[in-house]
């Protein structure tokens, strides 16, 4: 697979995480503690782990390929952690899809 696809794909993967994030923290869980609906995060817990899961495999992959530097892949995986982390990286995967 070429440089640029698999850039778009990253980028695409990380949107997918962290929506799923913030679907959970951010409305999923308060839900299940506020309202006492507890099937909010019995619904989104799955749906965001395979989403983290598909986004480091993305990672591994896309980084596998060479020409990243450690701090880069540190920032792209600790961004999976953080609310609003997905934001983060999308400048650093725009420059690089630009230069690929």
């Amino acid at each position: 697979m070429d440089e640029a696809r698999q850039l778009r794909r990253l980028k695409a993967a990380s949107w997918l995480e962290g929506a799923t994030l913030v679907l959970l923290v951010g409305i999923a869980v308060p839900v299940k503690h506020l309202a006492g609906w507890p099937l909010a995060t019995t619904i989104m817990g799955p749906v965001h782990g395979l989403a983290f899961l598909f986004y480091l495999w993305v990672v591994a992959a896309t980084v596998a390929g060479g020409g990243w530097r450690g701090p880069e892949i540190a920032r792209l995986v600790v961004a999976a952690f953080i609310p609003f982390g997905a934001l983060a990286v999308q400048p650093m995967l725009r420059r690089r899809l630009a230069a690929a």
